[in-house]
């Protein structure tokens, strides 16, 4: 006999456990959904920990098999959320011919998604101390690094004239958060409306805005009363 046909055979090599994974996946998110109507409803800074659980049906102890804390959710939730649209961001602008086209498709995009995904932009902005949080992630400052990096590159071709890239973006940023904060109290939020304000006001300034119907007296009115 072949001494080769003595030895043990090679045990293949072990595949992952299939159940398992997908049991820690969907655990991982029923969290993660949980957080997002909790902060959503409570906000960051009074939302505890035994918050988040009892909104779960998992045993607390499941809970730190993902997290250590609170902020770690937040900024799980944070991530997930940057990944989702900075894609689709960086697309828009990469075929932008324009600086209106560059303006006004990075609005649109980030409306767009924000009305889609109402709960969760409510979670990052239910309270003014999860600003703090949510600026410390690191995909969402990923995601303000492209803005500025697409920014630099559209300088580069001529798209734009040479202003700073770094005080342009931080202003994107600023109104796209604000303004989203702003559409979502409508009751029939309107992306597209606010896209073509936010690009209206960075094309033009003030005075290119289109003027609305006061709904109140106006300080004429008021000041001949």
């Amino acid at each position: 006999m072949e001494p080769d046909l003595l030895k043990p055979a090679a045990r293949p090599p072990a595949k992952p456990n299939g159940k398992r994974e997908l049991t820690k996946n969907q655990n991982r998110q029923t969290i993660l959904e949980a957080a997002r109507q909790v902060f959503a409803e409570l906000g960051f800074g009074a939302t505890t920990v035994r918050d988040i659980i009892r909104a779960t049906p998992l045993a607390s102890g499941t809970f730190y098999n993902y997290f250590k804390s609170k902020e770690e959710v937040f900024q799980a939730i944070q991530d997930e959320s940057a990944l989702r649209i900075r894609p689709r961001l960086h697309e828009e602008r990469a075929k932008a011919a324009s600086i209106e086209e560059f303006i006004s498709g990075t609005f649109r995009i980030f409306f767009e998604y924000v009305a889609a995904d109402q709960s969760n932009f409510h979670a990052i902005r239910r309270n003014t101390d999860t600003l703090r949080v949510r600026v410390h992630t690191p995909e969402v400052i990923a995601g303000f690094e492209e803005l500025r990096e697409d920014l630099e590159t559209a300088i580069a071709k001529g798209l734009f004239p040479p202003v700073d890239a770094d005080y342009l973006m931080a202003a994107i940023v600023g109104v796209a958060f604000e303004m989203a904060e702003r559409m979502l109290r409508s009751d029939n939020p309107d992306p597209a409306a606010a896209a073509v304000f936010a690009t209206t006001l960075f094309m033009g300034g003030v005075r290119a805005l289109p003027h609305v119907v006061a709904a109140a007296r106006s300080v004429a009115d008021i000041a001949a009363a």
